[in-house]
C-alpha cells in the first residue's frame, strides 16, 4: 500500500525565520559587518552582477517623492532612493534585514522610515499614508499570500503612482536547472518559498488591481559559483565562449527576473 507524506505548507513564520538567519546579500562583502567599507562592497557587488536594477529602480525619478520599498531587506536600493532625495519608507518581515538598513542608514547620515510588517498586512502598519512609488525587488514571490500584498500595495499607491515589481521567470534558464536539480532558487539552501510566474500569472496576480504598463525579462548568472564566492568572477564556459550580445538575447527570453511596471486601475 502507498503511503503519501504529507507535505507541510510553508507559513510566514517559516518565511520569517529563513530571512533572520541569512539575510540576502549579507554575504557580498567579507569586511566588517555594518560598516561603512563593507556596505560600499555589498553595493558594488550587487549592482556587478545585477546592474539592471539601477536602471529599473530609476533612483534620480523620485527625488521629493513619497517612496515605499515592500521587503527592503540590508536596503541596498533604500540607501540609493535617500541619496536620490526620496521621501523614503522601508518594510520589512526580517528584523535582522531591518537593523542592518538602520545601520546602513546611519553610516550615510540619511534619513528614512522604517517598519517591521508581514507584506500581507500592509496597510496596518501604514494606515493612511499614500506613496508615488512602490517597489517591491524580488519579494512578493516568497511570501505565502502573495495576491494579498498586491491588494495591500494598492491601498497604499496613490492614483497616479508607480508600482514596480521583479519576480522570478517560470520560462527561465534558471528555473531549468533548478528543475533539473542542478541549482536552488536563493544562495542559501532551503527556501521555504519561491513562487515563479509565467506572463500570464503575472497579469492575473494584479488583475483588478493594477494593469500592466510594462514587463520584460532579464538576468542570467553567468558565473562559476564555487569562484564566485570566493569573489572571484570567472564566466562558465559556455557564456565565456558566447558573444555578450548573444547572451543579452538569451537573457531577453529566458532570465531569472521578470521586471513589472504597472499603475493603479
Amino acid at each position: 500500500m502507498k503511503n503519501d507524506a504529507v507535505v507541510k505548507q510553508a507559513t510566514i513564520e517559516d518565511v520569517v525565520n529563513y530571512w533572520n538567519a541569512r539575510p540576502c546579500n549579507i554575504r557580498h562583502s567579507k569586511k566588517p559587518v555594518g560598516t561603512k567599507e563593507y556596505f560600499d562592497e555589498v553595493e558594488q557587488r550587487k549592482y556587478f552582477v545585477e546592474p539592471h536594477i539601477p536602471g529599473f529602480a530609476e533612483f534620480p525619478r523620485w527625488n521629493g517623492k513619497k517612496v515605499l520599498e515592500v521587503g527592503c531587506g540590508m536596503g541596498t536600493e533604500a540607501v540609493n532612493f535617500a541619496r536620490a532625495g526620496a521621501i523614503y519608507t522601508g518594510v520589512d518581515v526580517s528584523s535582522e534585514s531591518l537593523s542592518l538598513t538602520k545601520k546602513r542608514f546611519e553610516c550615510y547620515n540619511l534619513s528614512g522610515s522604517f517598519i517591521e510588517c508581514n507584506g500581507e498586512e500592509l496597510s496596518k502598519c501604514i494606515p493612511e499614508e499614500k506613496f508615488d512609488f512602490i517597489f517591491s525587488f524580488g519579494v512578493i514571490h516568497h511570501t505565502p499570500n502573495p495576491r494579498a500584498v498586491i491588494e495591500e500595495i494598492r491601498k497604499l499607491i496613490k492614483p497616479d503612482g508607480i508600482f514596480r515589481l521583479m519576480l522570478y521567470a517560470k520560462n527561465s534558464w534558471k528555473n531549468i536547472m533548478i528543475e533539473g536539480g542542478l541549482d536552488q532558487p536563493e544562495a542559501q539552501a532551503g527556501c521555504p518559498i519561491a513562487v515563479t510566474y509565467t506572463k500570464e500569472m503575472v497579469e492575473e496576480l494584479l488583475k483588478g488591481q493594477f494593469v500592466v504598463s510594462e514587463l520584460r525579462q532579464t538576468h542570467i548568472f553567468p558565473y562559476i559559483i564555487e569562484k564566485y564566492v570566493k569573489y572571484e568572477y570567472e564566466l562558465q564556459p559556455w557564456f565565456k565562449s558566447m558573444p555578450l550580445q548573444m547572451r543579452k538575447i538569451l537573457e531577453s527570453f529566458l532570465g531569472w527576473h521578470l521586471l513589472i511596471s504597472a499603475k493603479p486601475i
